[in-house]
């Protein structure tokens, strides 16, 4: 196993990238989606500059988009975090690199706060998130 590149969504990632969020989606603990947006409408919302994915062997093994949390230019700084690790490859610390990496690549480009929604019984997203500087600030 080769180290693992961190490297900009490229084009290409597409597929590997909505495969990795349908499992997600199947887990019952990552989203209320319950079918993998289209790529135009990942791409329209998710913020340019600001995705990123995980390589492992050649392959995408992970990936991580920002989005906005208010078109209002007061919260220009403020994004939502999304982060999902290929479910055949947790406990690696892919997630941990792939976090670690957004956070720096977000504060370079202007941002002063992340927030994420995440399911109680998300255990793993919840330490993830907890170990890269995230805290509780309440539940729903």
């Amino acid at each position: 196993m080769t180290d693992p590149l961190l490297r900009p969504l490229a084009d290409a990632d597409w597929p590997a990238v909505r495969r990795i969020y349908a499992q997600g989606i199947a887990t019952g603990k990552a989203t209320f989606e319950t079918e993998v947006p289209s790529t135009e409408a990942l791409e329209a919302k998710w913020i340019p500059g600001q995705r990123w994915v995980v390589e492992l062997d050649g392959e995408v093994a992970g990936w991580a988009a920002l989005t906005r949390v208010s078109a209002r230019e007061c919260y220009r700084g403020v994004a939502e975090n999304s982060i999902y690790i290929h479910t055949g490859l947790g406990g690696r610390g892919l997630g941990s690199r792939l976090l670690r990496h957004q956070v720096e690549q977000a504060r370079a480009g202007g941002f002063w706060t992340l927030q994420t929604s995440i399911f109680t019984d998300n255990e793993a997203s919840l330490v993830l998130h907890q170990r890269a500087g995230f805290r509780v600030v309440g539940q729903r």
